[in-house]
């Protein structure tokens, strides 16, 4: 029997209402906003949201922050979208533990980019919403003088390439903040394996690697259909239009090339002129039934829009890519996947590998690890063993300052590094993380890293070029 969305009828209604009662608070949560960053009327920071698409829109308004004003406007059509983000700044507003106080002033319009533009409410834009022509929303908004906070991706085709420059070269020719939202920056087993490569006691020197044997593999594999509480997360229809969401190495590889130069480099910036080759590229599709497609979206039929990838039935999303390529002559693969539901009791799953002449550096996420992320040390040789071992114990030793409670246990293949609890502070707390750093570089607008520049070019470089070489089919060297 197909499924309907009649619950939209309820949600909307309430929505309305709170956001009408500018999302009002029950008095034990009220109380506990004393404690919560002061954000006066005249804070010099005033957040625009706009058209917001997807989840992650509401995630930066997941706390409160100090100079930014509790009014925030939000431009949208009338529609599912809008409601879906008005609810969850009503969760955060309304829950029990540190509730926030946003209060949204709504602008419902068919034309949000150019209403927000024509009444200026703000300097800051928020964007997370469809990909397709997301690039154009933030080259009009800095070309205003706004400072943005845009989630990934910025661009999903090479034929935008020259408006993601004229972004950046705008943003910081007058002084405004455009910044991309890399949450997987903030990931703690990220960040610690970062410091273990960089340390040659444990990883010797990093290996050139190649095409079949990369210097550098990362690897992620998510799933459509998932439930919470029992109760499916539906997908929009347009997630599936590869030309709206962009094919997987555009959108969620966006993260994992990010990482490359991340941790191998830190804090250099890189010419995708002439620090980048791409060698090969390769896609294929995750086949969709017209009942599975009906769990995931709640539609009763494939839209329109998707009958070209109709075959015999079933969908062909092209939700799976791979690329290689050369960094600075490091060979790098990395490898999106979509499956449509992953068996009972697994969830998605992650792997990065970094090679190195007496080790290997691997953060893990898998059924052994509970699908959790965990850190390894895989020594090259028994001869190297106890070097790398005495050398992780001292390198994490010195870490202490910075991440108490990080411990060292030995395992038959080689290290595993303990992380905290308290460390692991999931996917949804690093959007407020990411949101304060953007925050710290709104205030100071030339303390942005030269290196941010070059890196988002050479970034979405690589995910836009490595799309377009996949469709190709073949493998060749790529140059701009």
């Amino acid at each position: 029997m197909p499924v309907k969305r009649s619950w939209l009828v309820p949600v909307f209604v309430g929505t309305l209402i709170l956001a009408d009662r500018g999302f009002s608070q029950p008095p034990e949560a009220a109380a506990q906003q004393e404690d919560g960053p002061t954000a006066s009327a005249d804070a010099s920071v005033k957040l625009m949201t706009l058209d917001p698409g997807h989840f992650h829109a509401g995630l930066i308004q997941q706390e409160m922050y100090p100079n930014v004003s509790e009014v925030v406007h939000v431009y949208a059509p009338l529609g599912p979208d809008l409601f879906g983000h008005l609810n969850r700044i009503a969760q955060f507003n309304n829950r029990s533990d540190n509730p926030t106080r946003w209060q949204l002033e709504i602008h419902t319009t068919s034309e949000p980019l150019e209403r927000m533009l024509a009444e200026h409410p703000g300097n800051v834009v928020v964007l997370s919403g469809r990909n397709q022509g997301k690039i154009d929303y933030i080259l009009r908004s800095v070309e205003a003088g706004l400072h943005v906070l845009a989630d990934k991706p910025w661009i999903i085709s090479a034929g935008d390439f020259s408006k993601l420059e004229a972004s950046i070269d705008t943003a910081e020719r007058d002084g405004v903040v455009a910044y991309d939202v890399m949450t997987e920056r903030y990931e703690i087993t990220t960040i610690l394996q970062r410091e273990l490569v960089h340390d040659e006691a444990i990883t010797g020197e990093i290996v050139p690697g190649t095409p079949e044997e990369p210097a550098v593999q990362l690897e992620s594999v998510h799933h459509l259909m998932k439930t919470v509480a029992g109760v499916p997360n539906l997908r929009p229809t347009w997630f599936f239009d590869t030309a709206q969401q962009g094919e997987a190495l555009a959108d969620v590889g966006t993260h994992l090339v990010d990482l490359v130069p991340w941790v191998l480099f830190p804090e250099q910036a890189i010419d995708y002129r002439k620090d980048i080759k791409l060698d090969s590229a390769k896609r294929w599709p995750t086949l969709i039934s017209a009942a599975d497609f009906r769990r995931v979206t709640g539609a009763e039929d494939f839209p329109s829009f998707l009958a070209a990838d109709v075959k015999d039935g079933q969908l062909q999303y092209f939700s799976n890519t791979e690329v290689s390529y050369a960094l600075r002559g490091v060979h790098a693969r990395v490898k999106v996947a979509w499956n449509f539901e992953a068996p009972p009791g697994a969830g998605d799953t992650h792997l990065s590998v970094v090679r190195g002449s007496k080790s290997r550096i691997e953060v893990r996420q898998g059924a052994e690890e509970k699908y959790r992320p965990e850190l390894y040390v895989v020594p090259g040789s028994d001869a190297d063993r106890a070097n790398v071992v005495a050398a992780v114990k001292a390198r994490v030793a010195e870490l202490q300052s910075r991440f108490p409670g990080v411990a060292v246990d030995e395992t038959g293949e080689g290290i595993h590094l303990s992380v905290p609890d308290k460390y692991r502070t999931g996917h949804e707390s690093h959007f407020a993380e990411v949101t304060r750093q953007f925050l710290e570089y709104v205030g100071a607008p030339e303390t942005v890293p030269a290196w941010e520049k070059a890196n988002m070019l050479a970034k979405y470089y690589v995910t836009t070029e490595g799309v377009e070489l996949s469709r190709q089919g073949g493998d060749r060297s790529a140059g701009r």
